[in-house]
């Protein structure tokens, strides 16, 4: 396959985008096994915890899932916490980034929110105002992300609890991460311009 020749982007041509969005399929098309080769990075990381960071992950999706929730809003609890490897700081704002363009604003927003959310149940160890949360009490998905927190994230933290295997996530990754519903790069008609 031919490469494009331009050293400034300013001095690229239609031509030389068709070359770059072929060439940048394969790399597209393999961001479901990238997604879960990192979220594999949080094994063994247990930082104090009684589960390590996948386990939690794992424990939060099973039990969104034996709750009968859809595959979308299931992987957003599998990814919730895939930030805390580079984002210690800011985990949720990473893991809202990667979803966003594959899931809905309601699941978008539930886990950009996520970590203030959960905040509710230890940030006064911590002397910060567990009732932070308060803040978005007006919005739309509020109440969503109380839940999230309350039935999903809080609870997955028990050794003894069962927990699906990411094998059994698997295929949900892949098809959550099929194809963008919302992004930058989709045109006026709604198709992706790659």
């Amino acid at each position: 396959m031919s490469e494009t020749t331009f050293t400034n982007i300013g001095n690229s041509s239609a031509e030389d985008w068709d070359i770059i969005m072929r060439s940048s399929a394969p790399f597209i098309a393999a961001l479901p096994d990238r997604i879960l080769a990192h979220l594999k990075l949080l094994e063994g990381d247990f930082g104090g915890l009684p589960v390590d960071r996948l386990t939690h992950c794992l424990q939060t999706a099973t039990l969104a899932h034996h709750d009968g929730r859809d595959e979308e809003y299931t992987v957003c609890a599998l990814l919730h916490d895939i930030g805390d490897v580079l984002g210690s700081y800011n985990h949720a704002d990473i893991a809202a980034s990667i979803l966003q363009p594959f899931v809905s604003e309601a699941n978008h927003w539930m886990i950009e929110k996520h970590a203030i959310f959960q905040g509710y149940y230890f940030f006064q160890h911590l002397g910060l105002d567990r009732h932070m949360r308060d803040q978005f009490r007006d919005h739309a998905y509020f109440r969503q992300t109380v839940e999230f927190c309350a039935l999903y994230d809080a609870p997955a933290f028990d050794p003894k609890r069962e927990t699906l295997p990411l094998a059994f996530f698997e295929p949900m990754v892949r098809r959550v991460f099929a194809k963008p519903v919302r992004s930058i790069y989709q045109r006026a008609d709604g198709e992706l311009a790659y």
